[in-house]
């Protein structure tokens, strides 16, 4: 086993932070979706998904899933789409907007 001192290890460290899909400035429709755990600040686990984007993990709420499911309900052909976020916490609100057809 290879042994590596603090600075080392420092020198190679990566954050693995997740972040929010609405960060991104336009979302890929064929991007592909990975279950993800976290635990929350009562130590309780929860399920979410990410999209990855060059090697950067975005989450991907459900409200955002529910929206564009109705989207492509009516047009299966949208190809790009942005997410605007709104609030904070459980006031928090998202809006699908379509971007390419």
């Amino acid at each position: 086993m290879e042994q590596k001192t603090l600075k080392q290890e420092a020198q190679v460290y990566e954050s693995h932070s997740v972040g929010n899909i609405s960060e991104l400035p336009t979302v890929s429709i064929d991007l592909v979706t990975e279950d993800r755990e976290g635990t929350n600040d009562e130590g309780k686990t929860f399920q979410y998904k990410v999209i990855e984007v060059d090697g950067q993990a975005y989450r991907v709420p459900v409200s955002v899933l529910k929206s564009l499911k109705a989207i492509l309900e009516d047009n299966p052909n949208l190809k790009k789409f942005k997410v605007k976020k709104t609030g904070t916490g459980l006031a928090t609100e998202y809006t699908v907007i379509p971007l390419v057809w």
